[in-house]
């Protein structure tokens, strides 16, 4: 009678075992997944055991050693204790059932309890637990915040020898003990949680758009996002007044280069706004309000370059190559979409867009930029100086395009249906039979 007495005593405590191991779990988990300013807030509205919760996320490391020592403890003695005294019980239910063979009476019994530990082990002390604590973390933290601070601060010496023990061992084989949890997620990293995010439905299409915008935007340079030179309008100091005036209610921009003869002799900016009760009859009338022009590498990233219009108060730039030659200008606006997007004013026109032109086929503005074309046409172009469609066309062809070229991509063909100036402005794309399949 005290044998099997001592046997269900032992069977209790291996369920407290299962028990205390699902409690350590859950805590490391919860302590894993938690967010610190979240437990900042629970702090600010006075939640109890929130101040407690945040002491352990603050010292993730010990308080993580010291959950894995409870589950580690709480494995141990489950599998001495719960494995023998199921085992026990077992033996005269398999007496009853005819089995008299030593052998087969102890591997049976060994089965069937190793078994049943295991299950519970896994269900009850390991993934629910588990799971529970990565969807409710802030609340299985602050559940279980007291008897882990206690709990840290009994094993502390233990943790500070294995600890100890194991940065030994790592600098033996020439590993630095560096915290895991201190490690700093790369951008690539950074960019599939949002991903993730996205996909769960926590970030809206435009936050996750707009936040894969903000990892570019450092690294994006100015001439990817300037007007080029041939699209700039400007005002010629060497033409008369009424002239330029008509210029600006055609074109209708807030600010036009004060040049003289060409974009070449750039000698301002003039705003539009000056230009309101400027008499027209008086001598360098233009030059009078022209604001001074500013000048930036092609290769400024665009973030140094928001910081000289923020520091300056000037919002248009020209943007020259490595000989000094204007390539074109950029404005606040166009440094501004790169984060949230297209912004028309009531006076822009917008764009013409890519049009189908049967099957397989799009008609092209030779301005839209390869990254627009490979996203509609689901395309894989790549270039290694050209940002727009027509300048890959110049590339891949070492020429000026003429009309009725056809150009291989990948992935397409090319055909040039119209010139401006000196390059493509329509192109005619005809997809290849594996791109469009």
């Amino acid at each position: 009678m005290s044998t099997w007495i001592t046997d269900v005593v032992n069977i209790i405590f291996a369920i407290f075992l299962v028990s205390i191991n699902g409690f350590f779990v859950a805590a490391e988990f919860a302590l894993v997944k938690v967010r610190p300013g979240r437990l900042d807030e629970q702090v600010a509205q006075n939640r109890a055991f929130a101040a407690t919760a945040r002491w352990l996320a603050r010292r993730m490391d010990a308080s993580l050693s010291a959950c894995q020592l409870g589950i580690t403890m709480a494995s141990l003695g489950l599998g001495w204790i719960g494995e023998p005294a199921i085992a026990h019980l077992l033996r005269p239910l398999l007496q009853a059932a005819g089995v008299v063979s030593e052998i087969w009476m102890h591997g049976i019994a060994f089965a069937v309890a190793f078994t049943a530990i295991t299950a519970a082990h896994l269900v009850l002390g390991e993934q629910a637990p588990k799971i529970f604590a990565l969807r409710r973390p802030e609340k299985v933290l602050l559940w279980f915040a007291l008897p882990m601070k206690m709990f840290y601060f009994l094993s502390y010496p233990f943790m500070i020898a294995l600890n100890a023990a194991t940065s030994f061992l790592l600098r033996k084989i020439g590993v630095e003990g560096v915290s895991e949890h201190d490690a700093v997620h790369s951008e690539d990293e950074i960019k599939a949680l949002l991903r993730l995010a996205h996909k769960h439905g926590e970030l809206s299409r435009s936050e996750h758009r707009m936040l894969n915008a903000v990892f570019e935007f450092d690294d994006t340079v100015c001439r990817r996002i300037m007007q080029p030179r041939s699209d700039i309008i400007f005002f010629d100091i060497n033409r008369p007044f009424s002239e330029s005036n008509a210029l600006a209610k055609k074109s209708k921009h807030s600010r036009y280069p004060l040049c003289q003869g060409s974009l070449d002799n750039v000698l301002g900016v003039v705003h539009i706004k000056d230009l309101i009760g400027l008499s027209p009859d008086e001598e360098g009338a233009l030059r009078s309000i022209a604001r001074p022009a500013q000048f930036v590498p092609e290769t400024l990233r665009i973030s140094r370059l928001l910081r000289q219009f923020q520091e300056t108060h000037q919002h248009m730039a020209f943007v020259v190559d490595e000989y000094g030659t204007v390539i074109g200008c950029a404005t606040l606006e166009d440094v501004l979409e790169r984060i949230v997007g297209p912004v028309e004013d009531e006076f822009d026109t917008n764009p013409p867009e890519i049009e189908p032109d049967g099957p397989g086929k799009f008609i092209v503005p030779g301005g839209t930029s390869i990254a627009a074309v490979n996203r509609q046409l689901k395309l894989e172009l790549a270039s290694i100086e050209a940002e727009t469609l027509s300048g890959l066309l110049v590339e891949k062809s070492g020429q000026v395009p003429k009309v009725g070229d056809r150009i291989e991509l990948e992935g397409a063909i090319a055909e040039v249906l119209e010139i401006r100036g000196s390059k493509a402005s329509r192109i005619r794309m005809e997809l290849k039979q594996s791109s469009s399949a």
